[in-house]
C-alpha cells in the first residue's frame, strides 16, 4: 500500500475520534512545555553547581623569607602531587594590589604588605581537593601536620567548608538527574496512556480489520502516523507557547536581571528541535506499542 492510503486513514481516524485525539494533543503539548522549561532549569542548576565546584582550590602560603629559587622548587613539588591539575602563583605584591582595590580604606592604614606569596593549586577533580591537601601536609616528626617543603608556611585549611560545598553540589547534580529521569518516564507513560485511551475507543475497528485478514503492520501504520501527526502538532503548539513566552517575557527581563541572562543553557533553536523530535518519537512509539494488546484477537 502507498503512504497516501495510510495518511488518509490516519486523517479519517482523527476526524472521527476528535475527543481522544484532542486529549492526546493536549497531553503532548503540556508535556513538551514542561520539558522545554525543565531542560534549561536543570542545565542552569548544574552549571551553577559546577561553577562553585570549580572554585574549590588549595592555597599554599609561602614564608616571607622564601626566595625565587624556593618558589621554583615548590612549584615543581606541587605539580608532582597526585591529582594536581595546575598551579598558579600569585606574588604578595599582586595580591596586595588586588585586595587594596577591593577595600582601599583598610589597606591605606597598613604600613607594609602583610600578604604572603601564594600558590593556588587546582585539582583535576574538585572531589580530590581533600586528598591533595593531605598530601601537602604530611604528619610532622613531633606530631601534628607539617608541610612538604620548608619554604611553605601553611596550607589553607577549609576542610569543613570544602566538604559542604562538595556535598551540596553533588546533591544538586544527583537531584537534577533523578528529576530528569522521573519527568521523562512520566511523560512517556502519560502520553502512552492517553494514546491507549484513544485506541480503546477504536478497538472494534481494529478487531474487524484483524478478523478480515489484515496484517499487524497494515493495522498499525495508520495509528503510528496518527501518533506522529499528533506528536508533531503538540510539540509545535508547545514551541509556539515557549517562543512567545521567551520573546514577550524572558528577553525583556534578561536585559534588566543579570540572574536570568547569566546561566548558559541549551540554545533555544536546539531546544525547539529536541522538543519536536521528542514529541514525534514518544507519540509514534506510544501508538505502536499501545496497539499491541488490540492486535491479539
Amino acid at each position: 500500500m502507498k503512504l497516501g492510503f495510510f495518511l488518509r486513514e490516519a486523517t479519517r481516524a482523527m476526524r472521527r475520534n476528535a475527543a481522544p485525539t484532542f486529549a492526546a494533543l493536549a497531553t503532548v503539548t503540556v508535556t513538551m512545555i514542561m520539558l522545554g522549561v525543565f531542560i534549561p532549569i536543570v542545565q542552569a542548576t548544574k552549571g551553577a553547581a559546577n561553577t562553585v565546584r570549580g572554585r574549590v582550590l588549595v592555597d599554599v602560603y609561602m614564608k616571607s623569607s622564601a626566595t625565587s629559587s624556593d618558589e621554583t622548587r615548590v612549584r615543581k613539588e606541587l605539580l608532582s602531587v597526585p591529582h594536581v591539575k595546575s598551579v598558579e602563583f600569585v606574588s604578595k605584591a599582586a595580591a596586595y594590589a588586588q585586595q587594596s582595590k577591593q577595600d582601599p580604606a583598610a589597606y591605606a592604614l597598613l604600613a607594609s604588605n602583610p600578604l604572603p606569596d601564594t600558590f593556588h593549586v587546582v585539582p583535576d577533580n574538585p572531589s580530590n581537593v581533600l586528598a591533595i591537601r593531605s598530601s601537602l601536609t604530611p604528619p610532622a616528626t613531633g606530631g601534628g601536620a607539617g608541610t612538604i617543603d620548608q619554604a611553605i608556611q601553611t596550607v589553607s585549611n577549609h576542610k569543613d567548608d570544602t566538604k559542604k560545598i562538595l556535598e551540596v553540589t553533588n546533591l544538586v547534580t544527583i537531584t537534577a538527574a533523578v528529576l530528569t529521569v522521573l519527568l521523562t518516564l512520566a511523560s512517556v507513560l502519560l502520553i502512552a496512556n492517553t494514546i491507549r485511551l484513544s485506541l480503546f475507543a477504536r478497538r472494534r475497528e481494529v478487531e474487524v480489520m484483524k478478523l478480515v485478514g489484515a496484517t499487524d503492520w497494515f493495522i498499525r501504520w495508520p495509528f503510528v502516523i496518527e501518533g506522529i501527526v499528533v506528536g508533531a502538532a503538540g510539540a509545535i503548539a508547545a514551541i509556539v507557547v515557549l517562543g512567545v513566552t521567551k520573546v514577550a517575557l524572558l528577553d525583556p527581563l534578561a536585559n534588566d536581571w543579570t540572574l536570568i541572562a547569566a546561566p548558559r543553557t541549551i540554545p533555544f533553536a536546539a531546544l525547539l528541535a529536541v522538543l519536536l523530535a521528542a514529541g514525534v518519537i514518544v507519540s509514534s512509539l506510544g501508538s505502536g506499542l499501545s496497539l499491541r494488546r488490540f492486535l491479539r484477537v
